[in-house]
C-alpha cells in the first residue's frame, strides 16, 4: 500500500516553474507589464456628465412613489422616511430617528 504524507505542502503543476528559456519568460513578464491600449477618443466624449448650470429643462424624470407603510414614519428632523425599528423618540405627533437622536 502506498503511503502519503498529509502534512506535505501540496503543488499545483501551475506552481512549479516550466522548463523555459529565459528569454521566453522576459517575454512573457514584458507582455504582461504593458498596460493594453486607451482607445482616447471614446475616453474624450462626457456625453453621461452633467455640467453644474446645465439646462436640464428638457429632461423628464419618472419616479414610481410608494406612500408611506404602517411600519415606516417620517423623521421630524432629517425628514427621512424609516424603519419603525429606528424609531428613537415620538414627541406628540412628532417622531425622531436614531441617528438624529444620537
Amino acid at each position: 500500500m502506498a503511503t502519503t504524507d498529509y502534512d506535505a505542502p501540496r503543488t499545483r503543476a501551475e506552481d512549479e516553474p516550466a522548463n523555459e528559456s529565459l528569454e521566453a519568460l522576459r517575454a512573457r513578464t514584458n507582455t504582461a507589464t504593458r498596460a493594453p491600449g486607451i482607445d482616447l477618443e471614446d475616453a474624450d466624449t462626457a456625453e453621461g456628465i452633467d455640467l453644474p448650470g446645465a439646462d436640464l429643462s428638457h429632461e423628464e424624470l419618472t419616479v414610481a412613489v410608494i406612500p408611506e407603510q404602517q411600519d415606516e414614519f417620517t423623521c421630524a428632523s432629517c425628514f427621512l422616511v424609516r424603519h419603525r425599528s429606528q424609531l428613537a423618540r415620538q414627541k406628540g405627533d412628532m417622531t425622531y430617528c436614531t441617528d438624529c437622536e444620537g
